[in-house]
């Protein structure tokens, strides 16, 4: 049985008629082709045949008639999002693999998405839940989401099953779901405040809602609202800054360059119906008025003395 997987995983690894291959030059300049029986690839540093790819082994390299080595690989999920067509600014791969993770999305979850952009966070969401899982997502502009049906169909090879894309604003058209059958939201909008209701509606007790933002007073303004709704737990927000490093034997330091800010994150769960968060308890701050925290988060706070630890 061990060997007939074994065999199986290998055969899979092999270049087939339609695959996407991404070829990598000496210089690290990536390529992506769609394989295609007689046709050939060309650059300045000759032609690849197609034919020359088809059964090859994955991770194999191939020259062109240039003498330019390139290395096959089929491409990441990263790479395909970086180099696809883009309608709407794509949520980064750094910020895509965290709202998997963050919001703790797992195969067979049903999970709503707005709005849906150019279809790169579609992508990650779709390979999260799996076969068994569902994903209904939102689009205000039909140009956005004719590009992300494009990308996401082009990705998998064909328009998921378990996938739904509705035209319109999600707080309109969400209502259309039955009340708690959703385990997942993801709001990636301008004005995610503007959803909260409706998405209490259709979201499951225990479930997260997590809101992609780029400002700082986006951020707030949903987390304040999410408190004064009364229906969540207390909102955390976070963003994540990738560096690379560049490692040459004893040179290794951080890159030139770096992806910094790219949005926040904020995410909270809903609480069962009729449940009252129970009050955080804080330290004042030395010399403040013990009514300023409640007043400005609409959040509800204990403030209490501590005994100091000196």
């Amino acid at each position: 049985m061990e060997s007939v997987n074994v065999v199986s995983t290998a055969k899979a690894a092999e270049f087939a008629v339609g695959d996407r291959v991404q070829l990598t030059d000496t210089k690290s300049r990536k390529h992506t082709i769609v394989l295609e029986a007689g046709r050939e690839f060309h650059t300045n540093h000759g032609a690849v045949k197609h034919d020359d790819l088809i059964g090859l082994s994955e991770g194999s390299t191939v020259t062109s008639t240039g003498n330019m080595v390139y290395l096959a690989l089929r491409p990441l999920l990263l790479d395909f999002v970086l180099s696809m067509p883009r309608g709407a600014a794509v949520v980064y791969p750094k910020d895509a693999a965290a709202i998997v993770g963050l919001a703790d999305i797992y195969p067979g979850c049903v999970v709503v998405e707005a709005g849906v952009g150019s279809g790169a966070l579609s992508c990650s969401l779709l390979r999260a839940i799996g076969e068994n899982g569902y994903l209904y997502s939102f689009e205000r502009r039909e140009d956005f989401a004719k590009i992300a049906k494009k990308n996401v169909t082009n990705f998998f090879s064909a328009e998921p099953t378990n996938w739904q894309v509705t035209l319109g604003d999600l707080q309109e058209e969400v209502t259309a779901l039955p009340e708690a059958s959703v385990d997942r939201v993801v709001l990636d909008m301008l004005a995610p405040w503007e959803c909260i209701d409706s998405i209490a509606h259709v979201l499951r007790p225990g479930g997260v809602v997590i809101a992609y933002v780029a400002t700082t007073t986006q951020m707030s303004r949903f987390v304040e609202d999410l408190r004064l709704d009364k229906r969540w737990t207390n909102p955390e927000g976070q963003e994540l800054i990738s560096r690379p490093w560049h490692l040459e034997g004893l040179a290794v330091r951080p890159n030139h360059r770096m992806q910094g800010h790219t949005g926040f994150l904020v995410t909270a769960r809903k609480l069962a119906p009729g449940v009252v968060l129970p009050a955080r308890r804080i330290r004042p701050t030395k010399g403040g008025l013990d009514t300023v925290a409640e007043v400005t988060t609409g959040e509800n706070i204990e403030i209490r003395e501590e005994a100091s630890d000196d």
